[in-house]
C-alpha cells in the first residue's frame, strides 16, 4: 500500500512513497512534485454522475488527479489548497464523514461516497447542502486544515459543540446536529429567532453538536473569517489611498 508520510512542521508536504503498480487519488492541484516513474492524469472519478455530487457535496474539483507508478517505484509531494496541518485517517476500522475543503488524497483502496444529510442539517451546511462526503473501503485518506489541528475524543454522555468552520473531519459513528449557535441564555427570544439573534449578537455562526462516542478533528482558523479579514483589510488599503 502506499505510504503517506507529513514532512515539515509548518505547512507541511504530504509525502507519497508508491511501490510499482500502486496508485492514489488526489484533490485537483494538489500534485507539487512527483519522479518520473509515475504518471498523473486527470479523472472524474467514479464517473461523471459521481463527479458531480462531490462537487456540490464537499467543494471539489469536477476532476481529480490520479498518480500511478507505471514504470517502477517512485515518490512524489502533495500540498493542500490552505495552509496548515495534515492528518491520516486508517479507514479499514472505521469510516469518516469530511467537512468541506478538507480532502487532500486517498489510496486506491478507498472511496468517497455521497451520504444524504437530513432537511434539518442540510438548511444550514456549507457547500454540502443535503449531501456530504463519506469514507468507504479501506486504506488512508489525507486530510488538512487550515491553520493547527487538533483531535477531540467524544464521549457518551459528554457532547461537544464546535464552530462549524473548525470542523475538519469526524467519526461517521457520531450522531451530530447542525443548528445556529447554542441556545439563548435564560430569559431571551426562544426558538429559531431566538437563536438566530444569539448567533449575531454572539459572533458565532453555525455550531455542530456532537454526541455519542467517537473523534473529531478540529482546525484553529477560519477559513471564512480569514477571508472576510483580508477583504476588509483590502478595502481599508484602497479606501485610505
Amino acid at each position: 500500500m502506499p505510504v503517506f508520510t507529513v514532512t515539515g512542521d509548518i505547512d507541511p508536504f504530504l509525502h507519497v512513497s508508491l511501490a510499482q503498480g500502486e496508485k492514489i487519488y488526489c484533490e485537483s492541484g494538489a500534485m507539487v512534485m512527483m519522479e518520473a516513474n509515475l504518471d498523473l492524469r486527470g479523472q472524474m472519478t467514479g464517473g461523471i454522475g459521481s463527479a458531480l455530487m462531490r462537487r456540490f457535496a464537499n467543494g471539489e474539483s469536477f476532476f481529480q488527479q490520479h498518480i500511478e507508478a507505471v514504470r517502477g517505484e517512485g515518490d512524489c509531494l502533495l500540498s493542500p489548497a490552505l495552509p496548515g496541518a495534515m492528518r491520516m485517517l486508517d479507514v479499514d476500522k472505521r469510516q469518516y464523514l469530511l467537512n468541506d475543503g478538507a480532502f487532500v488524497a486517498a489510496t486506491s483502496g478507498t472511496t468517497m461516497k455521497v451520504r444524504t444529510q437530513g432537511i434539518g442539517n442540510a438548511l444550514f451546511a456549507q457547500s454540502g447542502g443535503f449531501f456530504i462526503m463519506e469514507t468507504s473501503g479501506a486504506g488512508q485518506v489525507a486530510v488538512s486544515g487550515f491553520g493547527s489541528m487538533f483531535e477531540l475524543e467524544v464521549n457518551p454522555g459528554k457532547d461537544v459543540i464546535i464552530d462549524n468552520a473548525h470542523v475538519v473531519c469526524w467519526d461517521s459513528a457520531l450522531s451530530y446536529e447542525i443548528s445556529v449557535t447554542t441556545a439563548p441564555k435564560g430569559g431571551g427570544l426562544g426558538g429559531m429567532l431566538g437563536n438566530l439573534v444569539n448567533s449575531v449578537t454572539s459572533g458565532e455562526g453555525v455550531v455542530l453538536r456532537f454526541s455519542g462516542s467517537g473523534t473529531v478533528l478540529i482546525c484553529s482558523r477560519n477559513r471564512t473569517g480569514f477571508v472576510e479579514w483580508m477583504q476588509k483589510e483590502v478595502a481599508g488599503q484602497r479606501s485610505s489611498r
